[in-house]
């Protein structure tokens, strides 16, 4: 599964796998894949330098990326507190009725909540690339288009590659000529952020839209075969998030939500704005049916939500209340049927696009069988 791609990065498979776990990280990379730690939670630098720290032991030389939520325009003088004042009571008690009709307790008293999303700031993520410009890296991504122009400048100077996802051709002409590297195509399948064009459409758009430059097909892919598919497509190599949510090496928060996963179809997910404030795919839950009901109040626009429903995420997931329990994840969860290990997952990848390489080759009249 070599292409121009993986070669240029030093990777035996071009299978680039995005996670918010280091572990999973670190392990797609010892693999023969190319690892991606999402930046996005890690709000203290000193946390993420701790993780980098762990992932540069465990790699053993291997390259790893960085996947960083930065706005392309700057807002100045915004702070948290600031967007916290906008949001309006009617949504914060719409957030308490929808917690106490299911029953979910408080947090104990002091207890902070452990997720928030304030990595789209660019403030935070310029904290987040200080530490990630230490180590060496070879991929940053950007998961809301192209960085700023001197974030693309700095990464180049330190000889490190800039990706960026887009859900449509146009988008990607805009990193084109944003100087981006790599282009991501997500399709419509994908889990979390993703537009309205289905992968099998939206990557031979993409392809020939910024070609010569290199496009990963991402949204709905998780066995060889459509990694072949991809490549056919004329991607150099596919990006692959849901699918390492249910392995060994990830660390969700709770057992309860790992049940949930494995037991979903590939119909049990939803795009709602309900998580982010921007349309994001995730499991279809009691909790995004409150949030996308004509009679709720609408979900607020990014980074309001996110910041609305932080401690409500926190106290779901902590306290295991399976009807209001979900995550982002593509439509490749019907395929996600029981934990494997990141090696594993890769392998079945691997034997998978021999085979449908195979199936091509004996079509063609070329098989050497």
């Amino acid at each position: 599964m070599q292409t121009e791609l993986s070669k240029q990065l030093g990777v035996e498979h071009a299978v680039f796998g995005f996670t918010p776990f280091p572990a999973v990280a670190a392990a797609i990379s010892r693999a023969g894949g190319f690892g991606v730690l999402g930046a996005v939670r890690y709000t203290a630098p000193d946390e993420l330098k701790r993780d980098l720290d762990w992932i540069e032991a465990q790699v053993d030389g291997r390259p790893y990326g960085l996947d960083v939520v930065m706005p392309a325009k700057k807002v100045e003088g915004v702070t948290e507190a600031d967007v916290e004042a906008m949001i309006p009571e009617g949504h914060r008690q719409f957030v308490k009725n929808t917690l106490a009709a299911y029953g979910v307790p408080e947090l104990t008293e002091g207890e902070a909540s452990g997720w928030r999303i304030t990595g789209w700031m660019e403030q935070v993520a310029r904290t987040q690339l200080d530490v990630a410009f230490d180590y060496p890296i070879k991929l940053l991504a950007n998961a809301l288009g192209s960085p700023p122009a001197d974030v693309v400048a700095h990464a180049h100077d330190k000889g490190v590659l800039v990706a960026a996802l887009a859900g449509s051709a146009r988008h990607a002409r805009k990193h084109r000529d944003a100087g981006i590297d790599v282009v991501v195509a997500q399709g419509y399948e994908a889990g979390g952020h993703t537009g309205e064009i289905a992968t099998m459409v939206l990557t031979p758009e993409v392809v020939e839209a910024v070609d010569p430059l290199p496009v990963l097909a991402a949204g709905g892919i998780g066995s060889g075969e459509q990694a072949a598919a991809a490549l056919a497509l004329g991607a150099q190599g596919v990006w692959l998030g849901s699918v390492w949510l249910t392995t060994t090496e990830a660390e969700l928060p709770s057992p309860a939500l790992v049940r949930k996963l494995l037991a979903a179809g590939s119909g049990d997910t939803v795009r709602s704005r309900a998580l982010t404030g921007k349309p994001a795919r995730q499991l279809r839950t009691a909790w995004t049916d409150a949030w996308d009901a004509p009679e709720g109040p609408g979900a607020l626009p990014m980074p309001l939500q996110g910041l609305l429903v932080a401690e409500a995420v926190t106290r779901i997931q902590k306290y295991e209340v399976e009807p209001l329990l979900g995550t982002p994840v593509g439509q490749i969860v019907g395929r996600m049927t029981g934990e494997r290990s990141v090696q594993a997952v890769v392998d079945d990848l691997t034997r998978g696009f021999e085979r449908a390489v195979d199936r091509i080759n004996r079509i063609a009249g070329r098989s050497q069988q």
